[in-house]
């Protein structure tokens, strides 16, 4: 006789409910990049506020027109998932909304991924299969690391390989206001929740 469970809980995963009123009062359209920066800026500090995750935020554009197609916030502790990283909610929550699981598909327009701080190991892996054409970030990886989150093991020359696959990187948009957005986190008490191997810190 085995302990395995004749049932799993069903996994559902859904956007804090201050997201949809917040972007009811915002425009249509982000025509730069400073305000498609500011707009999941706002969210990763808004999440804070609201006590609904950590303090990243993440948004795929449309880049003909510059409209949001899907937010994103980082919801790894109310969703209970290591995975719920921001970019990877926006991507999962563009992909419903577009009907296809490959925003880069045939018929679609292009896609942009803005997202407050540089992509984790995680997160990079989860780009390159998402159809985006475009990442733009805020933070460093190394502004993360600084207040105690890991990037996990990342290339080096991961912006390189992003490009190598028609991928475009822009970096370091708005990185001030994204970074003092992290270490503020910390200083109101958020916690770092990284999973841990041996007494090591590995996990975003």
């Amino acid at each position: 006789m085995n302990n395995i469970p004749n049932t799993f809980p069903r996994f559902q995963l859904e956007l804090p409910s201050w997201i949809k009123g917040f972007l009811q009062q915002q425009p249509r359209a982000f025509p730069s990049l400073e305000a498609r920066m500011n707009l999941v800026t706002t969210l990763s500090q808004l999440n804070i506020e609201h006590g609904t995750g950590g303090p990243f935020g993440a948004g795929v554009f449309r880049t003909d027109t510059f409209e949001l197609v899907a937010p994103g916030a980082n919801l790894v502790l109310s969703s209970q998932s290591s995975l719920a990283h921001a970019e990877i909610v926006a991507i999962m929550m563009a992909q419903r909304t577009r009907g296809v699981h490959d925003l880069g598909g045939k018929g679609l327009p292009p896609h942009e991924l803005v997202t407050s701080c540089e992509p984790c190991a995680m997160c990079l892996g989860a780009i390159c299969w998402s159809g985006v054409r475009h990442l733009v970030c805020g933070a460093r990886g190394s502004d993360a690391e600084a207040i105690g989150f890991d990037e996990g093991p990342k290339p080096p020359n991961w912006i390189e390989a992003l490009e190598q696959r028609g991928i475009s990187v822009t970096a370091d948009v708005g990185r001030e206001n994204a970074t003092q957005i992290l270490n503020n986190y910390v200083e109101q008490g958020g916690e770092v929740y990284n999973s841990r191997q041996g007494s090591m810190d590995t996990s975003r």
